[in-house]
């Protein structure tokens, strides 16, 4: 199947790539014969697919200082975040050209589009070709007998026929990549026209190109920018690394060495044991997700963060939670707020300091903000894509390293 560019959604609640293998959804394709992905997850204000979380009086003032010069706040362009979700709404606000963020250093390179950029379509007739091109690739796919059933966390599931074809991305040509040709498609990823696996598995698009690294940078979920996923790329230099690790158990997840947060320029005292998983039945650990939105900590790793963030927000006025976010505040009469910085600390002694708008996003147009984490029963942790965003998170598959870099796109 030819395809000229890859496109995937990128607001505040769905952004796309997943595991297992690439996914062909025969039933929504987008204008410019561009295929649509969509992470098989709930909206960003209810449940989303997965998964990272307790005492002290005041846990700021029991942690432990970091080595590390991390500032202790930083600041909130509350005006920009609500006038970003505004243009969001005004879709004549999109009818600008989206702009690439950067030049790829990769000749096998995607660019990832905004979903603005693909519900306005230019096709006079947007029906009519969405209609030809289901017809031609439902068609297509009735051809194999090779079947295939995935299933995600979330009830998310897909059955098909797995066959395969011959992918064409820019001037680059692959032949013979496993897809899987969904007809039986049913959850959160309907209305999009399939997923592009990029887990560890053996079907996922990075084995079966024979990449040994790969790199993507999500730009701010309310950008009209392009965002980027490029193969076989150098791996950044001044990256913050972490290292990559692997579970025989779960092949298909990313797991990274994190060993701690820190809140306002401070690590933390939560146990190293809580990111870990559990050598014996690789339960546990923290893994790096793409198709997951907001950060998932498990609940004791989760109450430890809250508590500090509050009490370093105490002059904040507070509002009401919204869904799966249970710390929010009311920003509507402020231009911009200074808080607490937020931080990842890797095993190896490497930091990783969030953008404010990547832990406080706007949930509404009036100035009700969220803190962007949220908790889970499981052992897992999961490193969402809204704290990747505006980061080019990279992969290398044959050192076993993961890289963070910020204001990279």
């Amino acid at each position: 199947m030819a395809m000229a560019k890859l496109a995937i959604y990128s607001n505040n609640n769905t952004i796309f790539l997943r595991e297992i293998m690439p996914l062909l959804l025969p039933y929504t394709y987008s204008s410019h014969h561009a295929l649509s992905f969509q992470a098989p997850m709930a909206p960003l204000f209810s449940v989303i697919v997965l998964f990272i979380i307790i005492i002290c009086d005041s846990p700021l003032a029991h942690s432990r200082t970091t080595p590390h010069h991390i500032p202790k706040t930083t600041f909130l362009d509350v005006t920009a975040s609500i006038q970003k979700t505004l243009q969001v709404l005004d879709f004549n606000h999109h009818k600008q050209q989206e702009q690439l963020s950067s030049t790829p250093s990769s000749k096998l390179s995607l660019q990832l589009h905004s979903r603005a950029s693909l519900q306005k379509p230019t096709h006079r007739d947007y029906k009519s070709l969405t209609l030809s091109r289901l017809e031609r690739d439902s068609a297509r796919c009735l051809n194999g007998n090779c079947l295939y059933e995935v299933s995600y966390g979330d009830g998310s599931y897909t059955v098909g026929e797995f066959v395969t074809e011959t992918i064409s991305i820019g001037q680059s040509s692959v032949t013979n990549i496993a897809i899987g040709c969904g007809h039986n498609n049913q959850g959160l990823f309907i209305g999009a026209a399939g997923l592009l696996g990029l887990g560890g598995g053996t079907l996922s698009f990075p084995a079966q190109l024979n990449s040994t690294s790969f790199s993507y940078c999500l730009v701010d979920r309310d950008s009209d920018k392009v965002s980027t996923l490029e193969f076989d790329t150098p791996f950044p230099r001044n990256a913050v690394t972490a290292p990559l690790r692997r579970n025989s158990e779960f092949e298909t997840f990313y797991y990274v060495g994190l060993q701690g947060i820190g809140v306002g320029g401070e690590l933390l005292p939560i146990p190293e044991s809580l990111f870990a998983a559990d050598p014996a039945g690789g339960i546990g650990g923290v893994i790096i997700d793409s198709g997951t939105a907001v950060t998932r900590l498990r609940r004791e790793v989760y109450e430890w963060l809250r508590r500090a963030f509050l009490s370093g927000t105490q002059g904040l006025a507070m509002a009401r939670g919204v869904s799966l976010f249970d710390t929010c505040y009311d920003m509507s009469s402020m231009g911009s707020v200074e808080v607490p910085t937020v931080s990842f600390h890797f095993e190896g002694g490497m930091v990783l300091t969030l953008d404010a708008n990547s832990y406080l996003i706007p949930v509404d147009s009036v100035g009700t903000f969220c803190f962007a984490f949220a908790p889970t029963n499981s052992p897992l942790s999961i490193i969402g894509n809204v704290q990747q965003q505006g980061t080019r998170v990279s992969f290398d598959l044959a050192n076993s390293l993961v890289g963070f870099s910020a204001n990279s796109c």
